[in-house]
């Protein structure tokens, strides 16, 4: 396209406009080098493309674009093994979850789901999706300058021991600055750090007195920051884990790096095509914001703009025109008065053209027609602008002489006040010999002029026709409407005579004027007078139109209410009489969810209460075990007995107790023996036969202690805020006490928390010689916090 061109139609304030519109400096710079393209298919495809973005901000909102940076550089350098710092991996996965965000926001949609975006979701769908390196880098980088403990479970101990080693370094650095020995040699009584080494500050004078590492002094001298000997050890020892620490993050910054130089290929591709798509929904945004609608394409030349609103001017202020050409005729010749809108409808046509070609929606209503041109041209002269013109004859030839050294058949060629700028008789004819010979050549032409010469021109000349700006006499001001095929009326006479010059001043100018132009401008007066009549009838019959079509449209929606109420109320009858048959099913359900719930409760409340009656008729055994198991093979009988048999009386020598030999020695001289309700293992050496005497005895004395254990004895235990190894030494000891109290059940509560207490606590169980069964509390019993066991 001709450059001048794209200035004169201020095709750049466009661009600028479409620059604010994109998300990213990527999406920008694409838009900064928005050019029109001269190829209908290619035109067609773009269009399409922008149709498709507009489509989907209407139906799902405006996409995830946020995040997109240019990463190009990183990921080069990534691949030649350079080690990349945290702000420019922070870049890289944010870039990657815009292209994550990218593909779920189009996949998401359930509403949406029938609609077909075939351009753009392809392009979405074809991004590549890395969230285990997206979520490798922000695991590991919060910030451009801060890595996270979570970067790795080394850096994490490496950061633990260095808060440990300067709280060590802290606390001797207090115990030394608070010692009263020391105050006396200290400036102040405050701990600071030079060369990343802990320093107090100390008065010169005591230098020989306090011994450490002098590492700065204070702008006077007075002041030394020694670092105690005391500490020297300690800051060596941080000085070596902050080592650590660098190195550690160095590899971690060199590891994701890495991860992202296996994937450089595919995350140079994802920012490509995040460039276009933000490039795409930006010409999205600036159609819906000056209300666009994508144009009709044709290689045709034909141009039929309806309800066209300049793109520059604000919508409310700009009155809406509508422009053919290329089908009846190739040539538009507009007149009219100045300020009417003749310079705006060319630039409208001209700026329209140059936007459907760079695939941007114009703000015109539907049905609109654009004709994809290989060039187009516009001499509105260098200074021109809608407001006003400033240009000259000589500028204006010098453009037109380079027109028509370019143009073609498939051109749009666009004048502004043709001829304009010299001799009026020169200028008409010189400017109708330019039209005839881009008539000759069939090329679209759009013309605006004040001469009367070329209005007659466009009337007897086939292929031509007069278009004029409407001006309402009374007011003295422009309507901007555009009438195609009724030539402008100059109407001087009568904007003179409203503005109250004298009528015989106004006479004696129409008497020089020639009998022809008289007439002509009479021709147009009638013309104009006619087409007025002509336009409130049909405009008349439009409205009577449109009200018949209105009525017939409300009988018509009044059809479908009917219908639409009598199939509603049918519907809500079936589905009251379905809700009320669920809320009966739900009622019924609940009153036997409740009777069971409350049978639920009796019984449990009536083992509670038997339970609570055993736990009552049962005494405490906590002092047996341990006199059992005390000073246990301490003794020895001094002479085993031998020929010890199956239901013989003993006496166990270190626990003094009597029982009967259950199992009889075996080859390594162990035997099991019945005291009271216990089985002791024992050795053969450690027994003695009992004496009758003796027997009762120690019955009476176990049955004494067995009382004794059941009257302090629980049916629970609490090992909430224990460790796993003092659980289950407590959970065992809690065992064989409640084995010996003869507990039928009892509960352990061991609380939810991770599961840990819970897990070895059922491993404990699972082999115990005291347990029958074991299962997880039920609902009113401490659900999964609480295992309850069954003694045997």
């Amino acid at each position: 396209m001709n450059s001048k061109t794209l200035r004169v139609l201020e095709y750049d304030k466009i661009k600028r406009m479409l620059v604010e519109k994109a998300e990213s400096q990527l999406g920008k710079q694409v838009a900064e080098k928005l050019m029109p393209s001269t190829e209908i298919k290619e035109v067609e495809y773009i269009q399409k493309e922008t149709h498709e973005a507009v489509n989907i901000i209407i139906r799902r909102g405006r996409p995830p674009l946020g995040g997109i940076h240019d990463v190009l550089s990183e990921v080069k350098r990534a691949e030649i093994g350079s080690s990349l710092m945290p702000g420019n991996l922070l870049r890289i996965a944010d870039t990657l979850r815009a292209a994550r965000r990218l593909r779920s926001f189009i996949k998401q949609d359930k509403q949406d789901k029938d609609s077909k975006y075939e351009i753009l979701q392809d392009v979405i769908l074809s991004l590549n999706s890395y969230k285990d390196i997206e979520e490798s880098i922000f695991n590991a980088i919060i910030s451009e300058e801060e890595i996270s403990d979570n970067a790795s479970t080394t850096l994490k101990n490496i950061r633990r021991q260095i808060h440990s080693k300067n709280s060590a370094i802290r606390n001797k650095l207090n115990s030394i600055i608070n010692s009263s020995t020391n105050r006396k040699y200290l400036q102040d009584a405050l701990i600071t750090i030079r060369e990343d080494r802990f320093v107090v500050p100390v008065k010169q004078e005591y230098k020989p007195n306090f011994p450490g590492l002098v590492h700065d002094q204070s702008s006077s001298g007075a002041t030394l920051f020694i670092e105690p000997m005391a500490i020297v050890e300690l800051n060596n020892d941080l000085k070596e884990l902050k080592l650590k620490e660098k190195a550690e993050i160095e590899r971690i910054l060199a590891e994701l790096t890495e991860m992202v130089a296996v994937e450089g290929h595919g995350i140079r591709e994802n920012q490509k095509q995040l460039s276009h798509l933000d490039f795409v929904f930006a010409k999205a945004k600036l159609s819906l914001e000056m209300n666009g609608t994508k144009p009709l394409l044709n290689d045709s030349g034909y141009i039929k703009i309806k309800a066209g609103r300049h793109p520059l001017l604000k919508e409310k202020e700009v009155v809406p025109t509508n422009i053919h050409i290329g089908e009846d005729f190739t040539t538009l010749m507009i007149t009219g008065p100045n300020t009417g809108g003749k310079t705006v409808t060319l630039k409208t046509v001209g700026l329209f053209t140059l936007m459907a070609q760079a695939g941007l929606q114009v703000p015109a209503e539907y049905g609109t027609q654009m004709a994809v041109f290989d060039n187009l041209f516009a001499d509105i002269g260098d200074e021109q602008s809608i407001e006003q013109s400033l240009s000259t004859f000589s500028s204006h030839m010098t453009n037109i002489v380079e027109i028509l050294k370019n143009v073609d058949e498939n051109s749009l060629v666009l004048f502004d006040e043709l001829g304009a700028g010299t001799d009026p008789t020169e200028g008409a004819a010189l400017a109708m010999a330019i039209l005839n010979y881009l008539h000759g050549k069939k090329i679209r032409t759009i013309a605006t002029t004040h001469y009367s010469e070329l209005k007659i021109y466009a009337l007897t000349t086939e292929g031509i026709e007069n278009a004029s700006v409407e001006f309402d006499v009374e007011t003295l001001s422009p309507t901007y409407k555009l009438l195609i095929g009724v030539p402008g009326k100059s109407n001087a006479f009568e904007i003179s005579m409203r503005l109250g010059l004298q009528d015989f001043i106004i006479n004696d100018a129409k008497e020089l004027l020639s009998k022809e132009n008289v007439e002509f401008e009479d021709v147009l007066a009638s013309i104009e007078k006619d087409r007025r009549i002509s336009e409130e009838n049909r405009e008349e019959s439009e409205r009577l139109k449109e009200e018949v079509n209105k009525l017939k449209a409300n009988l018509d929606k009044e059809k479908e209410k009917i219908d639409a109420m009598k199939q509603r109320l049918i519907r809500e009858a079936k589905s009251e009489a379905r809700k009320i048959v669920k809320e009966a099913k739900a009622e019924a359900e609940y009153i036997v969810d409740e009777i069971k719930n409350i049978s639920s409760e009796i019984e449990k409340d009536r083992r509670k209460k038997l339970q609570e009656a055993k736990d009552k008729l049962k005494t405490k055994l906590d002092d047996i075990e341990g006199d059992l198991v005390e000073n246990v093979l301490s003794k020895k009988s001094k002479k085993p007995p031998k020929n010890v048999k199956e239901g013989e009386t003993v006496k166990l020598i270190n626990l003094n107790q009597v029982g009967t030999v259950i199992n009889p020695p075996d080859s390594d001289g162990n035997l099991v023996v019945q005291v009271g309700i216990m089985k002791v293992n024992a050795h053969i050496s450690t027994v003695e036969k009992a004496k009758d005497n003796s027997q009762s005895a120690t019955s009476a004395k176990t049955k004494t202690m067995i009382r004794a254990k059941s009257k302090s004895i629980k049916n629970e235990i609490d090992l909430r805020g224990k460790n796993l190894e003092e659980a289950i030494l407590d959970v065992d000891k809690f065992l064989d006490d409640v084995y010996i109290a003869g507990l039928g059940q009892v509960y352990i509560i061991h609380g939810k928390g991770t599961g840990v207490l819970r897990e070895g606590i059922k491993q404990l169980l699972k082999t115990h010689r005291h347990v029958k069964s074991y299962r997880l509390g039920k609902h009113g019993e401490g659900g999964t916090g609480v295992t309850v066991v069954e003694i045997k």
